[in-house]
């Protein structure tokens, strides 16, 4: 997204760059459907942490307080990356399988709809 600031000639310094997460990137994740999270995590990891650590502990941390954390059928789940369909390697590192520097991972659990169907 575009910013135009007030005057031609601002100048500002960026405060989320990489180099700012002392060797971590930050990699945001969303539930869809599940309303108790109205908006993306973000989450400091390390790039090369592998799937399966960022999903079980990073997230699990997370989303792990909803009802339906426990019932979710991984092989089942529709990733997208970036707005793009994924499908992650779960022993492959977060920038190994292109998720980078403030990428934005969005799952959906279809047997799931959230507590009480609310995201029917």
């Amino acid at each position: 997204m575009a910013v135009q600031a007030i005057t031609p000639d601002y100048v500002g310094e960026i405060k989320d760059k990489i180099e700012n997460f002392h060797g971590n990137q930050v990699v945001y994740a969303g539930w869809d459907r599940h309303l108790m999270f109205p908006a993306a995590f973000a989450w400091p990891v390390p790039p090369a942490m592998p799937f399966s650590d960022f999903r079980d502990q990073v997230m699990g941390e997370a989303f792990g307080i909803h009802p339906e954390w426990e019932q979710i059928n991984w092989d089942t789940v529709v990733w997208l990356l970036d707005g793009q369909s994924f499908t992650p390697d779960i022993n492959k590192g977060l920038a190994e399988q292109g998720i980078g520097h403030k990428s934005l991972l969005r799952f959906t659990t279809p047997e799931l709809t959230g507590f009480q169907g609310a995201g029917v």
